[in-house]
């Protein structure tokens, strides 16, 4: 049974892996969303489904400007995975790697165990829809048979010997083997290394001003690249509420084409949200460090 996400303590591990930030612990996922507003993107495949590409699984990515914002907070740190991989698993010998096996063909029983208990289950169901049809057909023929003038039985045209339908296989296929089992991941959360003394913060491009600006508002910002901006930005959870801002940031001093802002105000006022843009105010005095201002562009007559 998975442990409940309020065992999840500060900072929290990200794997960094390729140069993606990813979560693989569903406890650590809904803390996140909960406790920071940081939701991520689910990126897996389900085992049972490869092409399914509407629901998404494990492990969930986060942003550049979701991993530095939580490293900045302390809420969070960066593991680089493929180099903590190598180190540990040069060193996984002996009982270390004869406890992952074992839990490992321990669970491939486990999943032998459940396919064969549903195996049995279907087949008890067939032979009780094959019993109940047999019944009927012989309770029908019966009734053909007897000639009512005389209460007696006559020959059917259809008495002939008809050999019975072949009852399913009661064969066990059962073997003593267990399934072959892919783990999710080689490893848990509490055995990623503890929290570096220093480390880089993620890189992220100029965007992410706007980005912990519109997060420290307590908004939930999501990517926005199918609406053609930088961020979605959610009043609430994302899964409760209805976008209000589609949002792009630009430099101070950077030349904004007419026609992105009137493209983007028509874009956004008819998918029902405002088109807003925003940046880092190199000229403001502003003693709480956030200097970002914001501007909202709404289509007028539509």
């Amino acid at each position: 049974m998975a442990e409940s996400s309020d065992s999840v303590s500060e900072p929290l591990p990200i794997s960094l892996v390729a140069g993606r930030y990813l979560l693989f612990d569903i406890n650590v996922v809904t803390y996140l969303r909960r406790t920071h507003h940081i939701c991520g993107t689910l990126i897996g495949s389900i085992p049972q489904i490869p092409q399914q590409n509407v629901f998404l699984g494990l492990p969930v990515e986060l942003m550049p400007e979701e991993a530095r914002l939580l490293v900045e907070k302390e809420a969070a740190y960066i593991v680089d995975d493929f180099a903590w991989h190598k180190e540990r698993f040069n060193t996984f010998k002996g009982a270390d790697r004869a406890d992952y096996l074992e839990s490992l063909r321990s669970e491939g029983f486990k999943a032998r165990r459940a396919a064969e208990a549903t195996s049995q289950n279907k087949k008890k169901n067939a032979l009780a829809k094959q019993a109940v049809r047999k019944s009927r057909e012989e309770a029908l023929e019966g009734a053909a048979m007897k000639d009512p003038t005389d209460g007696g039985e006559a020959e059917s045209p259809f008495d002939y010997d008809r050999p019975d339908s072949p009852a399913p296989s009661t064969v066990s296929i059962s073997t003593n083997k267990p399934y072959a089992v892919t783990p999710t991941a080689t490893y848990s959360t509490s055995s990623l290394p503890a929290n570096p003394a220093q480390q880089p913060n993620p890189d992220t491009t100029s965007s992410y001003h706007l980005f912990a600006h519109l997060h420290s508002k307590d908004y939930f910002v999501m990517p926005g690249l199918r609406f053609g901006c930088d961020y979605n930005v959610y009043p609430g959870d994302p899964l409760r509420f209805h976008s209000h801002f589609a949002a792009v940031s630009y430099e101070w001093d950077e030349e904004i084409p007419m026609m992105d802002l009137i493209g983007g105000g028509r874009l956004g006022t008819r998918v029902k949200k405002a088109f807003l843009i925003g940046g880092k105010d190199l000229e403001s005095k502003a003693q709480d460090g956030d200097r970002v201002r914001t501007f909202s562009i709404e289509w007028g007559g539509m």
